[in-house]
């Protein structure tokens, strides 16, 4: 085809494939990656990009260093490290709203530094309700705050966050020097200092008091049972409704599941004839068990003929879990996820985004950040939560962990840390020999390890390293920046870098973040070459904005993950988001030039 090799179109095109991704992004419609590597296949078979060209982005080592950092992480949290720091965070808080409050802020951003921010927020995010319940305060006031104190911390150091490494290694591919361990420490810590003031005065009136599921939960002497009944050969209730079997509300039974040759019958239960064999599953209060074990409540016909046979009943306890980002559950249906054969595990709501979600489940597909309440036997529960399928926020769940190896996790970090600073070897060695190393110590399995790494998240990054790569190789980002210059040398470098924050932080909120910092990181440095500056601290400005996400759930994964936790609205997060956006936004123009001059 040869139309495609006029440079004119091949730009048009790599800019109206920058559009879809973005609108792709928006609209959710599929996962963030598969939309990046379906721009992708559309760049190769339009000859845009060659396949060496799409293999070459493979090089850039940033990826690497992340997927190293998240096994650092999952490390760290095998061996209780992370546990154990979350725990001394909850019993450190005061016994006021207010004291807690800032030793929660303080705590989470200090660990947040040094520590991959997700798994920080979702194994403090039971701990944080715990420590609201005993305050006597909604979860809703503290976790918000949890989630932004993390982005805090992780804007304090070049690993605490993926953006700072993507963004070191984009710009280490247009020629600049690699950022240090600590070289954004300083500014970073400063707009810490003033988010942390903003949301223990200001923002915390503007939290919301939201009520979670687990306000739900019913008191303990209002205990439930779940018992499995059999419908004999002989009973009388063979080729009967449900209904019309004395399986009733008004007799304190609820039917929740029909189980017929070991599958559940679901929504068509209320339709089904019973038939010998059939097990009932019913739900009800202890009097109305005992009553049950006699059939005294559903036994018809004579009474030498039993119209049911009792095969057990157990105690069962209703707990609220989250969906986590490495749950297996996520994009697959309810209906196949087996919980009633798995775990003897029965979901009672499914929250998202704070809403509940009506009709059947079975045909929801899970998303990260959803919230379901679960009733099944503690035994079944205990089961479900140590698979860290789903994050308990009823109470935090024990799990084995490798206590004895914790020292080998945390050497690991520090010595990545230290070493990196010394630039003793490039950061992606440094992270992959450590992640190595605590494999081979045994701190986590080889099968942990890998089931520790975002690879949805690579995938993103790879996607858009090579729609980066198309806007440069088509002079699509030379257009953009030439055409910006023009702008920008009427404003001056200093209203550019605060415009450029500005954009960064914008795209953020309604894209990845790790996608904006890939697209405008080369278009910041472009813009300053052109003005003659250094472009240094326009590569700051994307980098600090690029983890600034506060005004929506969407944009940051921590936010994502307490919204329907704390049983939030998108209202809420624009109301105390969007001023710490716009106060950062002014922060970060007056101290970024103060420790990298725009000269």
């Amino acid at each position: 085809m040869q139309f495609i090799d006029w440079p004119a179109l091949q730009i048009a095109v790599v800019l109206l494939l920058v559009v879809l991704v973005f609108f792709g992004f928006v609209r959710e419609r599929m996962p963030p990656d598969i939309v990046a590597l379906c721009a992708v296949g559309v760049l190769l078979v339009t000859g845009i990009l060659s396949t060496a060209d799409v293999l070459s982005v493979f090089s850039n080592p940033a990826p690497f260093t992340i997927a190293a950092m998240f096994v650092l992480s999952a490390a760290l949290e095998r061996t209780g490290v992370i546990d154990s720091l979350g725990r001394a965070v909850g019993r450190a808080g005061g016994r006021t709203p207010l004291l807690s409050t800032v030793v929660l802020l303080g705590s989470v951003m200090l660990l947040s530094a040094f520590i991959n921010n997700t798994p920080v927020v979702v194994i403090l995010t039971p701990v944080v309700i715990g420590l609201a319940q005993a305050m006597g305060i909604r979860p809703s006031k503290l976790l918000i705050p949890l989630s932004f104190a993390s982005i805090f911390g992780g804007s304090t150091t070049l690993i605490g966050t993926s953006t700072n490494l993507l963004v070191d290694g984009v710009a280490q591919e247009h020629g600049m020097a690699p950022f240090g361990m600590f070289e954004i420490t300083a500014a970073g810590l400063i707009m810490g200092f003033v988010g942390i003031v903003y949301l223990v005065s200001v923002g915390r009136w503007l939290l919301p008091d939201r009520e979670i599921l687990s306000d739900i939960l019913p008191r303990s002497e209002d205990r439930h049972f779940l018992a499995d009944v059999l419908v004999p050969l002989d009973s009388p209730l063979v080729g009967k409704h449900l209904k019309d079997a004395g399986f009733s509300e008004a007799r304190g039974l609820r039917v929740v599941d029909l189980i017929r040759d070991e599958r559940s019958l679901g929504m068509a239960m209320a339709e089904a004839l019973l038939q010998p064999g059939d097990r009932v599953v019913v739900r009800s209060k202890v009097g109305d068990m005992l009553g049950l074990r006699e059939a005294g409540d559903v036994a018809f016909g004579r009474k030498e003929v039993h119209a049911i046979e009792p095969i057990g009943a157990r105690e069962t306890v209703i707990m609220e879990g989250v969906v986590g980002p490495q749950s297996r559950f996520l994009g697959r249906r309810v209906a196949d996820l087996n919980l009633r054969r798995l775990y003897g595990a029965y979901i009672l709501a499914i929250h998202r985004r704070g809403e509940g979600l009506p009709g059947s489940f079975d045909n929801v597909r899970l998303r990260m950040g959803d919230t379901l309440l679960l009733e099944g036997s503690a035994d079944s529960m205990k089961r479900l939560f140590d698979y860290k399928e789903l994050v308990n926020l009823t109470q935090p769940t024990g799990r084995p962990l490798r206590r004895d190896k914790a020292p080998i996790a945390i050497l690991a970090v520090l010595l990545v840390m230290g070493l990196s600073a010394f630039e003793f070897l490039p950061i992606a060695a440094l992270a992959l020999l450590a992640a190595t190393g605590v494999v081979a110590l045994r701190c986590l399995d080889a099968e942990e390890a890998y089931a520790s790494v975002r690879w949805n998240i690579l995938m993103l990054i790879f996607g858009m390293l090579a729609i980066g790569l198309a806007m440069e190789k088509t002079g699509a980002a030379l257009t953009i920046v030439q055409s910006l210059a023009i702008v920008a040398g009427m404003l001056g470098p200093l209203a550019v870098l605060s415009a450029v924050y500005l954009i960064t932080s914008i795209l953020t909120e309604i894209m990845s973040n790790n996608a904006a910092a890939i697209l405008l990181t080369p278009i910041a440095a472009g813009i300053a070459v052109q003005l003659g500056v250094d472009p240094r601290p326009f590569v700051v400005a994307v980098m600090f904005a690029a983890s600034a996400s506060f005004a929506t759930p969407i944009g940051y994964q921590t936010n994502t993950f307490v919204y329907s936790a704390g049983g939030y609205r998108f209202a809420d997060f624009v109301k105390v988001g969007l001023p710490l956006n716009v106060i950062l936004w002014a922060v970060a123009t007056m101290i970024i030039p103060i420790f990298w001059p725009v000269s």
